[in-house]
């Protein structure tokens, strides 16, 4: 059964509020996940414990435990220097910008002139989400992808020695 430091692994689709598919696994390799160290958003994660391979499940998660709520505050105007050797900026339009904790998605919200308006919430930030799928396996984690934090092999994360290999 699904428990803290085991490796799962699921099909899936994600719709939002309209129907609309935002997300899925269908024609894909399932997720593989090692539970319990917050490597899928809080709600789904949290909806999984208990659950065997070959249950399925049906969950909505709210945007407090998904992608959290949409902050209009974050929203930063920006000089058109910034996108050096871009010569059309149009909203809409998808950047990643290194941050200090890392690279951060920025979308273009607005374009003024030479102010480019951009937001760095994630796209599915403030949506209601709806997960529904089935538990295909359900293992141990090894010593190594718990002190890694996350999984390895097929489905999962590969080093570069790992790749080579």
């Amino acid at each position: 059964m699904i428990a803290d430091q085991k490796v799962v692994s699921l099909n899936y689709t994600v719709k939002d509020t309209e129907g609309q598919v935002v997300d899925s696994s269908e024609g894909a390799a399932p997720l593989v996940y090692l539970h319990g160290q917050g490597n899928i958003i809080p709600g789904l994660e949290a909806a999984l414990v208990g659950k065997a391979p070959g249950e399925e499940f049906d969950v909505t998660v709210e945007p407090a435990d998904a992608y959290g709520e949409y902050n209009e505050e974050i929203l930063q105007v920006v000089p058109r220097k910034v996108f050096e050797g871009i010569e059309s900026i149009e909203t809409g339009m998808v950047f990643t910008a290194q941050a200090q904790n890392g690279p951060v998605q920025l979308t273009v919200a607005k374009v003024d002139g030479d102010d480019i308006t951009v937001d760095p919430n994630h796209p599915l930030s403030g949506k209601i989400l709806h997960f529904s799928g089935s538990v295909i396996e359900v293992r141990e984690a090894t010593e190594e992808e718990l002190s890694h934090g996350h999984v390895h092999g097929e489905g999962g994360h590969q080093h570069e020695e790992q790749a080579a290999s």
